[in-house]
């Protein structure tokens, strides 16, 4: 089954995150993508502070766009993997696997992806 994992972190807790212990954990991060290789379906991706973001919005008059992330939220999506496992159980292990999780204030999201699109045909 697909699931989508998005890698989630609370900036201001990150900036205080001395830097020998972040270059430590990013090493681990690039051992875990190493090691999870054959279940990522998908080269993922790291995305760009949440202060480069730009949404489109609906608006009365037709959509807007505005600066910055699309909610107002303590914690930004920093990146995402789709992975390939046999159930909940397998992607939530993969997740408790993430060496970011071991800096306060991070998150892994695991949401199953839409494979079958049968009910939109028609």
């Amino acid at each position: 089954m697909k699931y989508v994992i998005m890698f989630t972190s609370t900036p201001s807790l990150d900036a205080a995150v001395p830097p020998a212990q972040a270059q430590e954990v990013y090493g681990r991060v690039y051992e875990w993508f190493a090691e999870h290789g054959g279940v990522i379906t998908d080269s993922g991706a790291e995305l760009q502070p949440v202060e480069t973001a730009t949404t489109v919005r609906h608006g009365a008059d037709g959509p807007i766009v505005v600066d910055g992330p699309f909610t107002e939220a303590r914690e930004a999506v920093g990146g995402f993997s789709v992975i390939d496992v046999p159930d909940l159980d397998a992607a939530l292990a993969l997740a408790r696997s993430w060496p970011m999780l071991d800096l306060p204030g991070t998150s892994v999201e695991v949401r199953p992806m839409v494979t079958d699109y049968s009910q939109f045909e028609g």
